[in-house]
């Protein structure tokens, strides 16, 4: 049986492995790359590849997987430090800057089937259980919310959470709409954010005032992020399953 390396050495060789795997599922799409492409690119031999993963699927799905993790993982340390994030506006537009500079992890949030091919398919069900978990985290994060008067309560809470994911969901599929077609949206990503915040905020905004009683939403910044710290732990889960 061969060993499964262990180690500072090891790890790092992984995510070098997962660098490379990222760059050219971006560069080339899940079904032109292989793992000779991949320990090419990453410097090492095809048998050191499956020394860290089983399989290539196991290898692209820890790439998936690696990407979503660092998005709830900003996101509740970002909860933390800057409390105005756990309300929903300010949530969606940092998770909104954040994926205008992380390929992947726009593609990942998207599900470009461009990019992923086939591998959408397979990780539907490691993927689906993940958007489960989050879907559950933004429930319970809403009722928080509504519960302090932050966010309105004229709808019910599960139609309130539809309506502010399919405008959310909105704004970022037109994100990578080309100039040209939407001849309304403003070309500074930036500006895109601003407006995804200040049209949710009209929305969904409660009786009571974050700006005039901040101390309302610091109180409830801690309880909102250890909502999305156990997607987190439930990604690193999967990660090792599917490590050597």
């Amino acid at each position: 049986m061969t060993a499964v390396p262990a180690g500072p050495e090891a790890d790092e060789r992984a995510d070098r492995v997962l660098d490379s795997a990222a760059e050219l599922l971006l560069r080339w799409g899940y079904r032109r790359v292989t793992i000779e492409d991949v320990a090419r690119h990453a410097g090492i031999g095809k048998g050191t590849v499956y020394l860290h993963f089983r399989t290539k699927d196991a290898l692209f799905l820890t790439v998936l997987l690696r990407a979503g993790r660092r998005i709830f993982a900003e996101l509740a340390e970002r909860m933390e430090g800057d409390p105005a994030v756990s309300l929903p506006w300010g949530m969606v537009r940092f998770v909104y800057e954040l994926l205008q500079g992380d390929d992947l992890a726009r593609v990942l949030y998207l599900g470009d089937p461009e990019v992923l091919g086939r591998l959408a398919q397979e990780a539907a069900g490691t993927l689906g259980e993940l958007g489960r978990r989050r879907d559950e985290a933004v429930r319970e994060h809403f009722g928080l919310l509504r519960g302090a008067g932050l966010v309105a309560t004229d709808l019910p809470l599960d139609e309130q959470v539809h309506a502010y994911g399919a405008v959310t969901t909105g704004f970022f599929f037109a994100a990578g709409t080309p100039p040209e077609a939407d001849p309304f949206a403003p070309a500074d990503p930036a500006r895109r954010a601003a407006l995804l915040e200040h049209t949710l905020r009209s929305l969904l905004r409660g009786p009571a005032d974050p700006a005039a009683d901040p101390a309302a939403v610091t109180a409830l910044a801690p309880s909102v992020a250890a909502l999305y710290r156990p997607l987190v732990a439930h990604i690193d889960a999967e990660w090792q399953r599917r490590a050597r």
